[in-house]
């Protein structure tokens, strides 16, 4: 076994930046209500958007999306430090970037209404009530499935088994059109999620090199 490594979930070392990864998400998803609550916030619905039909059942894979963060987190957290440092520092990275755009460029949508009495819509009407519809651009839960994608997509080369990444990235594309088809979110959200993970994966190891860690 890896001397790097230790026996438990974390090892020693990924707990600083694992804490600050979640530390940052708060501050940007959650923080910057603070700041923006009572301004102007701009709805960026396409006519395209607008056409997409609302379907509860995807809510299953919009849901699911936090197992799939929880056990990437799990797997890159055990990987080397370098690794392991160079993932986190970009996801901090990407929330930064999504932090300063929810501050300069608050968005909204329209949701509709939801009737009836199906388990997929008494689930999708209970995420309507607890997450408030702002801070849709980047979208936060495309960042997350498409980093846990990225960053475990190598460790099928080494420690996972081939068929991993192939399942990662067709739940992690179910999760893109749960954003849309839940009318959570809008398509350029997806987008721009896709976009600042890798801007922070691009960053990440440049700043790492000189910072003398990698």
């Amino acid at each position: 076994m890896n001397r790097e490594k230790s026996a438990s979930i974390y090892p020693t070392y990924s707990i600083l930046p694992i804490a600050a990864m979640l530390g940052m998400n708060m501050v940007a998803y959650m923080g910057t209500r603070i700041f923006t609550t009572g301004r102007y916030h701009y709805n960026i619905e396409s006519p395209l958007d607008r056409m997409l039909p609302l379907v509860p059942f995807f809510v299953v894979f919009y849901v699911l999306a936090f197992a799939q963060w929880i056990t990437g987190y799990l797997l890159i957290g055990r990987e080397k430090k370098e690794y392991c440092y160079r993932f986190f520092l970009g996801e901090i990275i990407a929330k930064a970037i999504c932090l300063v755009i929810f501050l300069v460029f608050p968005t909204t949508l329209n949701r509709p209404e939801i009737t009836g009495n199906g388990i997929f819509k008494r689930l999708l009407a209970f995420i309507y009530s607890v997450d408030a519809a702002d801070n849709l651009f980047p979208s936060i839960h495309c960042l997350e499935s498409w980093m846990c994608w990225r960053g475990c997509r190598k460790l099928t080369q080494t420690r996972l088994p081939g068929w991993f990444s192939g399942a990662n990235l067709v739940l992690t594309l179910l999760v893109f059109a749960s954003t849309v088809l839940c009318k959570q979110h809008v398509l350029i959200d997806i987008a721009g999620g896709v976009a600042v993970v890798e801007l922070g994966l691009f960053l990440a190891p440049k700043i790492l090199k000189k910072a003398g860690i990698s």
